[in-house]
């Protein structure tokens, strides 16, 4: 039982160039899009280039996040459901795993705690990714907040959807973790009424994201499984994150590509200054 239990053997290098190439194709149309339906909202009432692109930046970037926390999220699926497949499969197996006795001993005593932990360590990964190897700094942190939010949502989505299509795997324990975190960010022992309302609003204004994130991972989820790229048998959930970790490269190259575009060609009003 090892790491290459989960993955692959067939899938080639050059199948995973292709499979990428459609990611970032795919990342990049909606890209396109998001600057589209920025530009038809907001170009009629603010003819103003520069803010036109500032805004069009920022939204890009909340797309971005959406996938970064999305696979973070995801991270935590999967750890659970391959633990929780290794617990299973050493317990029907009969036979002696002396090597695996304390992951059975922290692992039937002391799960709810595991899940926690796992839960910090995709939050940690969260911050790395979208702070230090993917810095959306047109983001403030309410902006990141409802995102991420958002993100749990696109997962428990995901979630629910590979529960009514059969697979094996159980996910209401991580449905139900995320569902309490977002029951949190929402109702905080703080929290007032209007601030209840600017959490829905913000997630409402944004719900075209969770929608473009879901047709995106849906279409290369199929055509990833469709072509043999990702294995059934290893879950489908397993297959999703592989995907998710495809999207989020080509994010990297994405966002990076256009800020050193950025700092190559700078608008007119910085070389006015």
């Amino acid at each position: 039982m090892n790491f290459k239990a989960y993955t692959n053997p067939d899938f080639t290098i050059g199948q995973k160039i292709l499979f990428f190439l459609m990611a970032l194709v795919g990342i990049l149309l909606c890209t396109f899009g998001i600057r589209l339906f920025n530009k038809m909202l907001n170009g009629k009432r603010n003819p103003d280039e520069y803010d036109l692109l500032e805004k069009a930046d920022s939204n890009v970037q909340l797309f971005y996040e959406m996938i970064i926390s999305g696979t973070s999220v995801m991270s935590f699926a999967v750890a659970y459901v391959v633990f929780n497949h290794i617990y299973s499969l050493l317990q029907s197996s009969g036979s002696s795993y002396t090597e695996w006795s304390m992951f059975m001993e922290i692992w039937s005593e002391g799960k709810d705690f595991a899940l926690l932990l796992l839960i910090c360590i995709s939050c940690v990964l969260n911050t790395l990714l979208d702070k230090l190897i993917i810095p959306l700094t047109k983001l403030d942190r309410e902006k990141k907040a409802s995102i991420r939010m958002l993100s749990m949502f696109y997962v428990i989505i995901i979630l629910i959807y590979l529960n009514v299509i059969g697979d094996e795997s159980e996910y209401s324990p991580v449905m139900m973790y995320y569902l309490g975190l977002m029951v949190g960010r929402f109702v905080y022992f703080d929290a007032s009424f209007k601030d209840f309302l600017v959490a829905l609003k913000n997630i409402f204004f944004n719900i075209y994201l969770l929608v473009m994130g879901l047709v995106l991972t849906g279409i290369l989820c199929f055509i990833g499984f469709e072509a043999g790229f990702l294995l059934e048998r290893n879950y489908y959930i397993v297959g999703i994150f592989y995907t998710h970790l495809f999207m989020l490269i080509a994010v990297f190259i994405l966002h990076h590509g256009y800020s050193l575009m950025k700092l190559l060609r700078r608008p007119k009003r910085y070389r006015e200054d």
